[in-house]
């Protein structure tokens, strides 16, 4: 099978989409398929490319067997909403002309589109139509929904517009995947029908990422110590994370909880402001993105994780770093209103509290680092989730017969997609807050 992937994130980027999209085209040439990209230079979470991809565009070349193509993009140093868009945009017009190439030269049997970018997205269901080529949707972000939420953008007939354009380009897929059973309730309310939505989680090495001790070296070069419990919050720090409440929740318990310390690990436009905000705290600890090959090591630090959020954010994406604190043995602390999809993940392998109350968030901190048992007990009920709900190898071969049977036969594609995803999804259930 030949697959096209379009989509503005790719490796070398560490985190985000880039990481997904990279280990879905890799294990399906490892499977044996024909695999193609086109994507954008690295920047993200920096928002800066690096200067040995700026002589490179429009380049193809091998990586690990599959054939990466880049195209010029707007990278904004400071990303405001109405720069977003632009960003967006640049990336929907540079990358056009080689999706049009790709398809009339190579003639692809699926063409794949990741959202983000949505506007990017539409040239591939427009070009597909065109050259007999099956078109797959696989939306990461509600981004139009994001971005008025969480007040990037503010204008309500813009929303309007731009609502209107996201429910177009979601009708002219053949199909729309997304990575929560939340998420794919969303795709309905927006129009689509159940033959064309599925469930298709982001996904963790469980092998790579396992339970570890926690004397690690980043214990060692924070100077902490056996007793000390570490709260760590690891990913992008942008808009959306909140993770201003765990810097409050820092300052609260500084004195009272000097043995409590609290990581932040990550790279993203927010992470300056939350530097000023921890200035002078000594319980309070920053580190860049971390290499592949230490980031078991880093999972393994934390007693406990934490997954701050805005209540504007709820249901918009599921954090894919949830898949690797499971996969790590260890307990988590997350913001979710009852009923979403996150707090439905997280009942049962460590606590929900309400987003934005960072009382809450103080006070499941102190009770998780007073109860080793229960931090034990939940750890192994995540390690079991991890297994049995985020494991790669069988979310991408469910995958990859899931794009095989749209590339077959008009009349089996639908049968053949049902039985490859049903079991990936994962029913919403009602989430038990901490009291």
């Amino acid at each position: 099978m030949r697959v096209l992937l379009v989509g503005i994130n790719y490796a070398p980027d560490l985190i985000g989409v880039a990481k997904y999209n990279t280990e879905l085209c890799e294990s399906l040439a490892a499977e044996g398929h024909e695999v193609k990209v086109i994507t954008a230079p690295p920047y993200y979470p920096a928002w800066k490319i690096p200067p040995e991809f700026k002589s490179s565009y429009f380049r193809a070349r091998d990586i690990n067997g599959v054939r990466v193509r880049r195209t010029p993009i707007y990278v904004p140093e400071h990303p405001s909403g109405s720069k977003r868009l632009v960003h967006h945009a640049s990336f929907a017009l540079t990358s056009a002309a080689p999706v049009l190439f790709e398809a009339l030269s190579w003639r692809p049997d699926v063409m794949i589109a990741v959202a983000p970018s949505l506007m990017s997205a539409a040239v591939v269901s427009f070009v597909a139509r065109r050259v007999g080529a099956k078109s797959w949707l696989h939306v990461q972000d509600f981004e139009v929904d994001a971005a008025f939420d969480l007040g990037l953008l503010r204008n309500p007939s813009l929303r309007k517009w731009m609502l209107r354009a996201e429910a177009a380009i979601l009708k002219s897929f053949d199909h729309v995947s997304t990575i929560s059973q939340a998420m794919v309730e969303r795709l309905r309310i927006k129009g689509l029908g159940l033959d064309k939505t599925t469930e298709v989680r982001n996904w963790i090495d469980t092998k790579a990422i396992c339970p570890g001790s926690r004397t690690t070296k980043y214990r060692q070069e924070l100077n902490l110590s056996e007793g000390d419990i570490v709260a760590l919050y690891s990913g992008t720090m942008s808009n959306k994370q909140g993770l201003e409440l765990v810097i409050e929740a820092a300052i609260a318990l500084e004195k009272s909880h000097p043995h409590i310390h609290f990581i932040l690990a990550g790279e993203g436009p927010h992470k300056p402001r939350l530097e000023q905000l921890a200035a002078g705290y000594c319980n309070i600890h920053f580190l860049g993105l971390q290499p592949n090959d230490s980031f078991n090591q880093l999972m393994a630090t934390a007693d406990f994780h934490l997954i701050p959020q805005k209540a504007e954010a709820a249901d918009l994406v599921l954090p894919s770093k949830l898949g690797a604190i499971f996969a790590s043995a260890r307990p988590v602390i997350a913001m979710a209103e009852e009923g979403t999809g996150l707090a439905a993940e997280v009942t049962g392998a460590g606590f929900v509290i309400p987003p934005g109350d960072s009382s809450a968030l103080e006070l499941a901190i102190c009770q998780l680092s007073e109860t080793p048992a229960l931090c034990e007990q939940y750890g192994e009920e995540g390690r079991r989730r991890a297994l049995d709900r985020w494991d790669r190898r069988t979310i991408v071969h469910r995958w990859s017969e899931a794009m095989a049977g749209q590339g077959s036969a008009t009349g089996q594609k639908n049968v053949g997609l049902k039985d490859a995803t049903s079991d990936i999804g994962l029913p919403v259930e009602d989430a038990v807050r901490l009291p």
